[in-house]
């Protein structure tokens, strides 16, 4: 089941945002302050993004960080997928896909222009998941700047 995370999810969003930050699918790790800075901006009422629970039966066993943008480019509103983390457990079961497959249908409902998402080079079965689902390599190099001079 997926459903949108609500109030009462925050400490185990929390929870799941510390092991994906944990995890092998990230370049490195980010200050626990970040997951609470991330919570309030979720659960305000200007968010621009959504997160949602995905479950097996009634267990959770991840989570997905959506943002919402209006890009030019794509001449309207874009999703941002800013992170999807499943559990070990539930990893190659179809979860996954499931996601995807509810998120785009959510997404032709709601007249989204663009859905985009970032994979690292070395996360292949995540990547072959996209290219099955549809979504095509953007020929950008992404760049980012921080106060820090650290990404």
């Amino acid at each position: 089941m997926i459903r949108i995370a609500t109030i009462s999810d925050r400490n185990l969003l929390k929870t799941m945002f510390t092991e994906f930050y944990a995890s092998d699918a990230v370049m490195h790790t980010i200050p626990q302050a970040y997951h609470e800075t991330a919570l309030d901006e979720l659960f305000s009422a200007s968010s621009r993004q959504r997160a949602y629970v995905l479950e097996d039966g009634e267990t959770p066993v991840g989570y997905a960080l959506i943002s919402e943008k209006f890009s030019h480019e794509a001449g309207g509103l874009e999703l941002w997928v800013e992170e999807l983390y499943l559990r070990e457990a539930a990893r190659g079961k179809g979860c996954g896909s499931a996601f995807f497959r509810f998120l785009l249908e959510t997404a032709q409902k709601e007249g989204i222009a663009r859905v985009r998402l970032e994979v690292e080079p070395e996360n292949t079965r995540a990547a072959a998941l996209y290219v099955k689902l549809g979504f095509l390599p953007l020929p950008y190099n992404q760049m980012a700047w921080t106060p820090e001079g650290a990404i």
